[in-house]
């Protein structure tokens, strides 16, 4: 188990690592969700992110769990605790922000792709949402 990809509408990847020490239970649900494909928007409150809640429930626990991320980084928010306001989503900052409640960090982007990502996720900031396949790294050419 390594990680997961982002890929655009033009067939361009970014990829990321799972946190397989800090975060191996979130990894591992997450990982057994791939692929899927949805419509990513931009966030209105926690900055410099692009999130989803529209994914299937994960039954996990809060690990790793914090407000505060840094730029590159995944997050899911998990069902538990109750209380949670991120219960369901799934978000990846591309550069500052600060999430609504905290979330699991399970995984960062490849230092080699985090041009690509601010850049998609800028686009998606100045243009609107966009549909985005999230697929296994193992399913590369």
């Amino acid at each position: 188990m390594y990680g997961f990809k982002i890929i655009t509408p033009d067939k361009e990847e970014i990829q990321f690592a799972f946190y397989t020490d800090a975060a191996p239970v979130t990894s591992k649900a997450f990982a057994e969700l791939l692929p899927f494909t949805r419509i990513f928007f931009h966030a209105r409150v926690s900055g410099q992110e692009i999130w989803i809640d529209n994914v299937p429930q994960l039954d996990i626990i809060q690990e790793n769990a914090s407000v505060f991320t840094e730029p590159g980084e995944a997050v899911f928010g998990p069902a538990k605790p109750l209380r949670s306001k991120t219960a369901n989503c799934f978000g990846i900052y591309y550069g500052e922000g600060k999430g609504l409640d905290a979330c699991n960090i399970f995984a960062k982007v490849k230092d080699i792709d985090k041009q690509k990502l601010a850049e998609l996720g800028n686009n998606i900031w100045k243009y609107g949402s966009l549909e985005l396949t999230i697929a296994s790294v193992e399913e590369s050419k």
